[in-house]
């Protein structure tokens, strides 16, 4: 099974209503600059401290600048036993360029 969703898949799903967490793993000073409505923000390093905040049973969609830390958080969450964690593919980088162009990116 894949672990990642493309930036269209998600935004299919979110057209589509569907329930699903977005988890913004970037640091503060990023997710200041710009960021995807409705997600939650846990920095990566203090997502094993903050696991209590999750809901294994539910479907996330984690993500990060281009999809490198977002990937390793998926990996940690998935050894932890939350079977429905994706990683967004190409990150927040890939949504401003594909779906948002008028999102800023940096």
């Amino acid at each position: 099974m894949t672990h990642e969703i493309t930036v269209h898949e998600l935004k299919a799903k979110r057209d589509a209503g569907e329930p699903i967490v977005l988890l913004d793993v970037r640091e503060p000073d990023e997710v200041a600059f710009v960021s995807l409505p409705d997600a939650i923000h846990i920095p990566m390093g203090e997502i094993p401290g903050r696991l209590h905040e999750l809901d294994p049973d539910k479907a996330i969609v984690v993500y990060c600048h281009h999809g490198v830390r977002s990937m390793r958080v998926v990996n940690f969450l998935l050894q932890r036993d939350f079977e429905n964690v994706v990683n967004l593919e190409g990150g927040i980088e890939a949504w401003a360029v594909e779906v948002e162009p008028e999102m800023p990116r940096y």
